[in-house]
């Protein structure tokens, strides 16, 4: 939490009860609510949720270490647009000092006093650059910002909107956003001093002041696939300032606090750490100033954006825009029934489905290569997708819901792929097959071969993008090295080999697919061959999978229940990782001893008590060792959809949807972390009553839908209904189903089932119902076929 001065000691004490008071009551209110179902949906969607953590002792475990707080979704309430190339969003965590979390995040629902507010699009908001602060009076040189109390009664976030009253300087901000622009509107009072501080963040770079109502600059760092948006910025003011200088902070001097400040009024360039500029109004009250911000990888392409078609200068038309586009996409997906409560974090999540992968340009426009040459768009490019994070339920959600924009999205990838010789991987895992893989079992339209080219590669190339893949290949699984001192978990080093092993042999079930699908019947048998390495890091001794040493020999000493940042799993435990096989779930239940046992297992997954010796942050959002709050276990609750008993799918995913997502003090609490719009869409697929647990694979399975009714449109604009009969709280088992009239056995349904619009109607009780979708032979399909 920021520290106030001394001064503001009582009156932050003040706000900071005001704030649990409104909390509390924002939550009550949003709990009891009786608002009509008929109210459209960007009323409804508030991107405040995700933004606070998640605040019951037994759904966070033993998070977080001391002096940390605990995750938030690590979402932002600012303004974008879908897929938005830039965002307008609030600043009140200093991450220029440091981010207790380990990730650079720009806003906490909980913290009381804003620093500024951000106009770049970085994935995470605290890299945004600049940072851009309106403060009345007296101002002070970053790091050290002047910050201001807010009100949090006066926060207003909506799709493409956000507002909030700076209660120390008496200003209201207000931010929106078009595809290319952010737009902030500051109402000063009246003061001969209404300040616009606007600097870089820590690393600086240039800034200059061109004439009386533009500043522009160029950030020193900045990583083209992260920063999208590029590091060249131009700020364009509504009217002309009244004076002006520059500054920069020295901040690896030493012995005058943080470092050594440089202020010149008048002077016009400026270079160095935090270089910036101050910006000075004489404003009568309730007079306003709009600033206007693009980036672009050159001045010259900043510039372009700044007069792009959609680059409009009028504030408000462009917050109607922002809102217009919101408004389409979500009456895509229309919901009856549920509580206002349920409606409100189904559009909020909604929203944050639509965070990535961000659009680099739009057909006929300039753009950067990731190679740094000027080129002109021939469709529309998008930024990297993070296949970790989304490639699992987001882009799964967007194939339903907006398939052409997946076309263009694997065209991106492609692109970058042929500049740089390896198709992107993103994080861990080899995740980009599951992605063309997908699409291609969805009907989408591609050049496959070309793609098939760059995926192979990454799979079959030890210098490429797989690491470990000469042992994996050799030997069908990754070693992992005792740390020195077999220090107790977490332990942050090591090759992850576990995790890696699985999680490659389930990209290489898909590789072996896509092979097939071209006639590669080699390669399809290689890969193949290779989707069944999960068995071998799987130790029948404890039932768990397991690391394994150079030499072949089991580590020891082993704690399934001990979660691992990078030593054996991947931000897991071994009870989470024991589940990374969604290619082969028959061939895991019969590692595991067949129906019964598997069962048994997954049960006791989901009842044994959290108690781990290490901190996880990562791992909030517990149901026994189940972790929502990250992604190795996240479709786990819907894996006895194989086993003949889902039934408990049924009664887990109500459970989870209902007590992981604003069910704390605030009402906008998440687990762990959203990456990007994944934690997200698996509330919007569950919500709606499926999850795609392979996305590779084109079948999804059913949970228990929240609500009677939903009409989703697809790509091709005809509609999946979803229909609850006698659905609530307590009606959550599924008794009874049919799809387009006929009588439906199978916990499942695939995407041909329902691709030229369909109806599934599901009959709700409050018991469950053992006998259906229990049948083997309704089981989905699996890589293993299952025993008669």
């Amino acid at each position: 939490m920021t520290i106030p001065p001394a001064r503001h000691t009582r009156r932050a004490l003040f706000i900071a009860l005001s704030m649990l008071t409104l909390g509390a009551a924002a939550a009550d209110q949003a709990k009891h609510a009786k608002s009509s179902p008929s109210t459209a949906p960007v009323e409804i969607a508030n991107p405040l949720v995700g933004t606070a953590p998640l605040d019951k002792q037994e759904l966070i475990g033993n998070a977080p270490p001391p002096g940390e707080p605990v995750y938030t979704g690590m979402t932002t309430p600012g303004a974008s647009l879908p897929q938005s190339a830039t965002e307008a969003a609030p600043v009140n965590i200093n991450a220029d000092l440091g981010f207790a979390t380990g990730v650079p995040v720009a806003y906490d629902y909980n913290r009381p006093a804003m620093i500024g507010f951000s106009g770049g699009g970085s994935t995470y908001g605290a890299r945004g650059a600049p940072i851009v602060a309106p403060i009345v009076g007296d101002w002070t040189v970053p790091p050290d910002y002047l910050t201001s109390y807010y009100d949090k009664k006066t926060e207003k976030a909506s799709p493409g909107y956000y507002a909030v009253d700076l209660a120390t300087f008496h200003t209201k901000a207000e931010l929106t956003a078009t595809q290319w622009t952010s737009l902030m509107r500051f109402t000063f009072p009246q003061s001969h001093r209404s300040n616009v501080v606007i600097n870089l963040r820590r690393a600086g770079g240039d800034v200059e002041v061109v004439d009386d109502h533009t500043v522009r600059g160029q950030a020193a760092s900045g990583k083209r696939d992260r920063d999208t948006d590029g590091p060249y910025f131009v700020a364009e003011f509504s009217r002309p300032f009244t004076s002006f200088g520059t500054f920069h902070s020295e901040v690896m001097m030493k012995g005058e606090g943080l470092g050594r400040e440089d202020v010149q009024a008048g002077r016009r360039k400026i270079s160095g750490d935090y270089a910036g500029a101050y910006l000075t109004f004489d404003t009568k009250a309730g007079e306003q100033v709009v600033v206007r911000i693009a980036h672009g990888h050159s001045a010259e392409e900043a510039d372009q954006r700044l007069k792009a078609q959609d680059s409009d200068t009028d504030f408000d038309r462009v917050h109607a825009k922002a809102r217009e586009k919101w408004a389409e996409l979500f009456s895509r997906v229309q919901v009856e029934g549920g509580t206002a409560k349920q409606r409100m974090l189904f559009y909020s999540t909604l929203y944050h489905s639509f965070a990535s992968p961000r659009m680099i340009a739009r057909k006929g426009e300039h753009y950067t290569d990731s190679q740094g040459q000027d080129k002109v768009a021939d469709y529309d490019h998008y930024g990297p997708v993070p296949y970790w994070d989304t490639g699992r339920n987001q882009i799964a959600l967007l194939m339903l819901m907006q398939p052409t924009v997946v076309q263009d999205i694997m065209r991106s990838e492609l692109d970058r792929a042929r500049e740089r010789g390896y198709m992107n991987t993103s994080f861990h895992g080899d995740h980009a097959v599951f992605m063309y893989d997908g699409a291609w079992q969805r009907g989408i339209d591609f050049d496959y071969n070309a793609a098939y080219e760059y995926l192979r590669k990454n799979a079959t190339d030890p210098k490429g993008p797989r690491g470990y893949l000469a042992e994996y290949d050799k030997q069908g699984w990754i070693s992992d090295e005792i740390p020195d001192g077999n220090p107790s978990p977490p332990h942050a080093g090591g090759k992850a080999g576990v995790a890696t092993t699985l999680e490659y042999a389930w990209d290489d079930h898909a590789l072996a697919d896509f092979a097939r699908r071209l006639g590669k019947t080699d390669d399809a048998a290689m890969f193949e061959k290779r989707a069944a390495n999960y068995r071998n890091v799987f130790d029948p001794s404890v039932g768990f999978m397991r690391g394994r040493t150079a030499d072949g020999k089991w580590i020891s000493p082993f704690d399934p229940g001990e979660p691992y940042y990078n030593f054996m799993m991947k931000e897991g435990s071994g009870w989470s990782t024991l589940w990374l096989v969604p290619h082969d779930v028959q061939g895991l239940m019969d590692l595991l001893g067949g129906r019964d046992k598997f069962n048994a297992k997954l049960d006791a997954f989901f009842s044994t008590p959290y108690a781990p010796k290490g901190i996880c942050r990562d791992c909030t959002g517990l149901i026994g060792q189940y972790v929502q709050g990250n992604q190795p276990d996240q479709q786990a609750a819907y894996l006895y959809a194989w086993s003949g008993e889902p039934w408990k799918t049924q009664e887990l995913t109500r459970r989870i949807l209902a007590e992981m997502y604003g069910s704390d003090s605030t009402g906008y609490g998440y687990p762990g972390m959203d990456d990007q719009g994944s934690t997200s869409s698996w509330y919007v697929l569950s919500a709606m009553g499926f999850y795609p647990v392979d996305p590779s694979r084109p079948e999804y399975i059913l949970g228990s839908p929240l609500f009677d009714r939903v009409r989703l449109t697809l790509g091709n604009g005809k509609v999946l209904e979803i229909v609850a009969r006698n659905n609530s709280d307590t009606n959550k088992y599924i008794q009874s189903a049919t799809l387009n009239g006929k009588p439906w056995t199978k916990p499942w349904f695939s995407h041909a089932d329902v691709v030229n619009g369909a109806t599934l109607v599901l009959t709700m009780g409050p018991k469950p119902n053992k006998t259906w979708g229990s049948d083997p032979h309704d089981a989905p399909p699996s890589m293993t076929t299952a025993k008669n």
